[in-house]
């Protein structure tokens, strides 16, 4: 499964049927909150194998699907 399609699954177990796009502000539009950013940081350092650095916890990185993804390709390098 690719990497976006991870994250879009993970995302749907707490935004049920409302719909966004890629580039949607997850948080602005009121999909999720502050918790479910530290459910986020932990999947992704489980699923992905990724340390997260204090550095990378921002929200520009968490904000949308495309920046999630991006965030990961980066620390997979």
């Amino acid at each position: 499964m690719e990497i976006k399609e991870k994250i879009k699954k993970f995302l749907g177990r707490f935004v049920g049927d409302k719909t966004f796009d890629d580039s949607d502000n997850i948080f602005e539009k009121g999909l999720v909150n502050s918790l479910f950013a530290m459910q986020l940081v932990m999947f992704i350092e489980n699923d992905f194998g990724i340390i997260m650095q204090n550095e990378d916890i921002q929200l520009e990185n968490f904000k949308d699907v495309n920046s999630i993804v991006k965030l990961i390709q980066l620390k997979l390098k």
